[in-house]
């Protein structure tokens, strides 16, 4: 850099030297005119001269100190410059080494996001397997269902314990039998009566499988309201079981169901189609439920058919029995026998010789919140006639069949409101010879005195009332229960106007312990019969009024309890000397424990 600076520098200088005047040659004249100039200007040009080179000299030496500057402002440039290539050569080092080391911790990132996304799917998968591992426990500890060879077993019933008080003693349990309200005159209608039971009690368990293209369903429902020889309440109360309800069903994908086994009727009215264990007896602590509701608990083979959820078909055939009332009967006529305990039947009962079954069809209609309900039923009726079992000496001779036919059609509406807290229903029977299928089993047929057959006219209605709130169930029922005269051919009928009632109002002493190996044992325990007294039931009358209230509701299952009034009126028809009526005020309580 100093040589290329002072190139430049020499040429200045020369260039200066050159141009400055050079001294010229004098000819002979001049040299002898210059020998006579005067010292003085000689001088004068020396003087000149050196200044010229001073200046020179100054501006050479001025020039040399900016080249100096120069150099040294070069040279900490070019300091500056080995500085910034050095510092940049360690910046790109340090780059260098940055970018490899950021390579580096990139695939270190990398294979800690692999191994993070590893973990958490590791540990999701942990997770639902701890869940289902939790699951499985908790259904262990607490199952919902069991799970069995396929099927699943869900457990249900409740546990109850229940009082109950009567005006008018029947010595019955929980369950009222309606038809043995007493007339005015009775002992019993002069004593009231206390009882408690947690007989009540039902256990149910229910059975499911799974098909592709149908649903397999058993059920089982039981309680203790059934009583054995040897069953009383005076120390272990050791009651036995009793069948409610067992059945099997096969439900299709295509709507079509077919079920057997002992059920409800189908007479009885449902809440959803014609499902099973959506039956809609009327809430009452009562087990024999209220005046008016038409059911029966009875084996049957039903099939029916669903359409879309809005309509439904079924028909069905249920056991037959036949129960006789009215006035005229004589002894020349069969219809059944007493139980035959080696048969497996009641030996204290009586059960009709049956020619075919019941058959009843029945067609539900479920627009939105309303259900409603049309069915038809038909019976068959039978005995064997003995026109000369009343002949001296009696005889067989000319024994024939005789047949009758009962039939009833029926309607049920429900509907709920004010979303779905509040249900309004009414329910009507009416027809020839359909009494049992009533609550308080009134009878079928009346036999004439010529053994013919004659099925009595019956009706039954029953109207309900439920509000469900988030604690209680409050539920009114009003029902009742008519026979009418049927058969009335002067000595003969039900309802007969000539049958003596003038014995219905006075009061008899108690009857006379005959038979047995102590008879002594039911000496105080036999309330005598009126004498006088052979009228027919014309009607039955009941309201009821209840709440339940829940202390508990949820997945360990419900407590509650409930308190009940009913009031149940029993006419007959007027007879010779009155129009005898008995009444039946009843309290009751229950407190329950259902099973979740």
């Amino acid at each position: 850099m100093k040589r290329f600076m002072a190139l430049p520098l020499s040429l200045l200088l020369a260039t200066s030297l050159l141009a400055a005047p050079a001294p010229q040659a004098t000819s002979p004249k001049k040299k002898a005119a210059s020998k006579r100039a005067p010292a003085s200007t000689v001088t004068k040009d020396i003087t000149d001269l050196k200044q010229a080179l001073d200046a020179q000299q100054q501006q050479i030496q001025q020039l040399r100190q900016d080249l100096q500057t120069r150099d040294q402002a070069i040279q900490q440039l070019q300091q500056r410059l080995d500085q910034n290539q050095t510092a940049a050569t360690d910046a790109q080092s340090k780059a260098d080494a940055a970018a490899a080391q950021a390579a580096k911790q990139e695939e270190t990132v990398t294979a800690l996001k692999s191994d993070v996304t590893d973990i958490k799917q590791n540990s999701a998968s942990t997770a639902l397997t701890l869940q289902e591992t939790q699951k499985n426990i908790s259904s262990l500890e607490s199952p919902v269902a069991i799970h069995y060879k396929g099927i699943t077993l869900s457990p249900g019933g409740y546990l109850s314990a229940d009082t109950i008080y009567r005006r008018t003693a029947l010595g019955s349990d929980i369950s009222t039998p309606l038809s043995a309200i007493p007339y005015g005159g009775a002992a019993a209608n002069h004593l009231s009566e206390f009882f408690a039971s947690g007989r009540s009690s039902r256990i149910a368990m229910l059975a499911e499988g799974k098909l592709s293209n149908a649903k397999l369903t058993g059920y089982y429902e039981a309680d203790f309201l059934a009583a054995a020889i040897t069953s009383n309440s005076n120390s272990t109360n050791s009651y036995g079981l009793r069948q409610r309800q067992v059945w099997g069903q096969a439900a299709l994908t295509n709507g079509w169901s077919f079920t057997g086994g002992q059920m409800w009727s189908l007479v009885t009215e449902t809440k959803n189609g014609v499902d099973n264990r959506t039956e809609a007896p009327p809430q009452t602590v009562d087990t024999s439920y209220n005046v008016g509701f038409s059911f029966a608990r009875q084996y049957g083979f039903r099939v029916a058919k669903n359409f879309h959820n809005k309509a439904w078909l079924a028909f069905a055939v249920e056991n037959a029995q036949t129960t006789v009332g009215g006035e005229g009967s004589v002894n020349n006529f069969l219809i059944g026998s007493a139980g035959t305990s080696a048969g497996a039947y009641n030996p204290s009962a009586t059960y009709s010789f049956n020619k075919l079954p019941d058959f009843i069809a029945k067609a539900v209609f479920q627009p939105g919140t309303l259900h409603l309900e049309v069915f038809g039923l038909v019976s068959t009726f039978r005995d064997r006639v003995y026109p000369g079992a009343l002949a001296t000496p009696a005889s067989a001779v000319g024994a024939h069949n005789d047949t009758g036919l009962g039939k009833g059609v029926g309607a049920n509406a429900r509907i709920s409101l004010d979303k779905k807290r509040l249900d309004l229903g009414i329910h009507f029977l009416g027809g020839l010879g359909i009494g049992r299928y009533g609550t308080t089993g009134l009878a079928d047929v009346f036999v004439r005195a010529d053994g013919v057959l004659v099925p009595i006219r019956s009706y039954q209605s029953l109207a309900t009332v439920e509000y469900h709130a988030k604690k209680f169930d409050l539920y009114l029922n009003g029902g009742a229960e008519y026979e009418g005269r049927s058969g009335l051919t002067g000595t003969q009928g039900y309802g007969l106007p000539s049958r003596v009632a003038s014995g219905c109002y006075n009061e008899t002493v108690p009857g006379t312990a005959v038979g047995g190996q102590f008879p002594t044992s039911t000496i105080g325990f036999l309330p005598g019969a009126l004498a006088n007294c052979n009228v027919d039931t014309r009607d039955f009358i009941e309201g009821t009024a209840g709440f339940w209230y829940r202390f508990y509701k949820g997945p360990k299952g419900t407590i509650q309890w409930g308190p009940q009034l009913s009031y149940i009126v029993r006419n007959s028809w007027r007879g010779v000397g009155g129009e005898p009526s008995g009444t039946e005020p009843m309290v009751y309580t229950s407190f329950r424990y259902y099973l979740p």
